[in-house]
């Protein structure tokens, strides 16, 4: 009982130690947190595309050469804000569709090749499990033809013993032995 004892106070005195650096590190963090940023200008103040895009929040059309907010509730920009064709969002030189058929395609080759992995590995998986049960059988054929060998060998063992103690086997040096004892 007293060892338990011993053994609970180290324990104890980890789970404390967790806590109090769970909680510093808590603190640290919140005061982190505390400072907000500056607030930003609206983006109707950007007046080319170039300062317009940076901000995550700007689109920049190119048909009326403005910058608006982006509509974040929608995720395509609608028509009458505009076209995706002239719209610029993240860089000036990439245009709002072409991002989205990239991204799209970039997208679809990446689970394409995620699919494709997941079923290499278990086709993979699925083969040498084949393979080991063919293993298996294999070892087991080989198992039996072994004590098949052992118990023709004890057979013809028994056989010749039988044969000898009837006096059927005569002297084996010759194969005309038999005739001569008639």
């Amino acid at each position: 009982m007293s060892s338990f004892t011993t053994m609970r106070h180290p324990l104890t005195a980890s789970a404390a130690f967790a806590a109090v650096l769970l909680c510093v590190s808590f603190v640290s963090q919140g005061e982190c947190q505390a400072t907000t940023p500056p607030p930003s200008a609206p983006c109707s103040t950007y007046k080319t595309c170039d300062t317009c895009v940076p901000n995550a929040k700007c689109l920049w059309c190119f048909t009326t050469n403005n910058c608006t907010e982006y509509p974040v509730s929608w995720l395509l920009p609608p028509a009458s804000v505009c076209q995706l064709s002239q719209a610029r969002w993240g860089v000036c030189w990439l245009n709002f569709e072409a991002l989205i058929i990239t991204l799209a395609v970039v997208g679809g080759a990446i689970l394409i090749s995620i699919i494709a992995c997941c079923c290499c590995c278990c086709c993979k998986k699925r083969r040498s499990g084949h393979d080991r049960d063919e293993e298996r059988f294999a070892r087991r054929r080989e198992e039996i033809k072994q004590r098949s060998e052992e118990r023709k060998v004890e057979r013809k063992a028994r056989h010749d013993e039988i044969r000898r103690k009837y006096g059927l086997m005569g002297d084996s040096d010759h194969p005309y032995s038999k005739f001569e004892n008639e």
